[in-house]
């Protein structure tokens, strides 16, 4: 029974192996290097397309367009350098190192001074969602340039490179767009647009190349040999201070901002669950984690009925069974004094919509009387030659007549007629009269033309 089990663990794990394995396809390390190694450089091309990329991206967050940001990303070469710095630290390739630290300055640059010179010159300079959205990195930040970097460099050691996964770790890792926010911080003088951006940015590449490093000793690829010790022994030394200096404080960034968006969820938990009144709504909440000696602090502003101390008491009292004990509970309302008299204010509109729809009956009751229009020509012109067959052509309009002193004394109606024979005569008698019960205008002027 034994044996049977343990062949049975046997059996799950090669079955497990085999589907997780990554020799299947799997490039030689020489040529993933020198195609990582190309990728690093900045020159030519890839210069350009980076200035193109970040005009692209500079656009979309200007008018806030995501397409035309995921298009920018997806033509951007900002991930070459990055993946250069992980891998050169898995393989010990200090050269390479230097070239891409070199050249992700150089990419930061000319990324920041191309973003920040289209919006010094854009008519459009507001703070759109898309902008906004880039100066505050979070958890999901660091877990998505994480695994986006993971998938990266399982990419690049692949014989085939022509799949989608280096686009789409590109629009996952969202690299391009918060330089382009830090350059709008730039120009518009905002430095803490300029200060978030370029963090989130610096969080994700840290853990872009965190990734590579980490996939790139997995696979177990061979360091580089120096045949110098000495040389050797302090390359290693600057590469593992290097290492300490770049990836541990944005570890330790990465479990703070954890943390904090424990301590929102928890937060948004607590005022979900226990600030439900029937009468009183929670219309904006505000979270702050600690820093240094404050406390977190949970802000909300209410509206309708005003809550009793004891009730807002009793509301901090139940903090604790959500944890957060050490966290204070700021709540903002309006006064009784401030109540405002719904039934008063419902009856000064009611009497203002009633004074508007007198005067607008008045002004319909005017319109009616002084309007200048043409009458139903055509359907009276089809009458008129039934009734009368000396008809040839008929012409109606209706005005106002008006005094020497300008003011409005009648409504008449003006009626040319053309003889079909000139000769023949026509009974403008019974015409006028059929006109004014037609028409419902008693003052007619009739003429007939020669």
């Amino acid at each position: 029974m034994k044996s049977s089990f343990t062949a049975w663990i046997g059996d799950v794990r090669e079955f497990l192996k085999g589907r997780f394995s990554l020799d299947e396809d799997k490039a030689q390390r020489d040529e993933v290097v020198a195609a990582i190694s190309k990728g690093v450089v900045f020159r030519g091309v890839n210069l350009w397309v980076l200035i193109f990329a970040t005009m692209i991206a500079s656009l979309g967050l200007n008018v806030n367009s995501a397409a035309v940001i995921i298009g920018a990303m997806l033509i951007s070469p900002i991930m070459g350098p990055i993946m250069g710095v992980g891998l050169s630290l898995g393989i010990n390739d200090f050269e390479l190192l230097k070239k891409s630290l070199r050249n992700y300055a150089l990419m930061f640059i000319v990324a920041i001074i191309t973003s920040t010179a289209y919006f010094l010159v854009s008519p459009l300079s507001s703070n759109s969602s898309e902008l906004l959205a880039r100066t505050v990195p979070t958890t999901y930040d660091v877990l998505i340039a994480l695994f986006g970097g993971l998938a990266g460099i399982v990419a690049q050691t692949r014989q085939d490179r022509t799949s989608t996964v280096i686009p789409g770790v590109a629009i996952a890792t969202a690299l391009i767009p918060p330089l382009c926010t830090a350059g709008f911080g730039l120009a518009t003088g905002q430095f803490k647009f300029f200060v978030g951006a370029f963090y989130l940015f610096f969080i994700n590449s840290v853990f872009i190349a965190l990734a590579t490093y980490a996939m790139v000793r997995f696979l177990k690829y061979e360091k580089k040999a120096f045949i110098d010790k000495v040389r050797e022994r302090n390359v290693k030394r600057l590469m593992m201070a290097i290492t300490l200096v770049t990836f541990i404080p944005s570890v330790f960034v990465g479990f703070h901002m954890v943390r904090v968006s424990l301590f929102e969820a928890v937060a948004d938990k607590y005022v979900t669950q226990v600030f439900k009144f029937p009468h009183t709504r929670v219309i904006e909440t505000n979270k702050f984690y600690a820093r240094g000696d404050t406390p977190s602090q949970i802000e909300l502003v209410l509206v309708g009925e005003p809550l009793d101390e004891s009730t807002i008491e009793n509301a901090r009292a139940q903090m604790a069974v959500y944890g957060l004990e050490k966290t204070e509970l700021v709540v903002r309302q309006a006064n009784p004094a401030d109540k405002i008299d719904v039934a008063s204010l419902q009856r000064s509109y009611l009497e203002l919509l009633d004074e508007k729809n007198r005067q607008i009956t008045e002004m319909n009751s005017l319109l009616k009387r002084y309007k200048v229009t043409n009458v139903e020509v055509g359907d009276i012109s089809r009458e008129v030659g039934a009734m009368m067959h000396n008809i040839a052509s008929i012409s109606l309009t209706k005005g106002i007549t008006f005094d020497t002193a300008g003011t409005p004394r009648d409504t008449t109606l003006v009626c040319v007629v053309k003889p079909s024979d000139p000769a023949d005569s026509i009974d403008r008698a019974t015409l006028s009269r059929w006109l004014r019960i037609r028409t419902k205008v008693d003052n007619v002027k009739l003429f007939v033309e020669p």
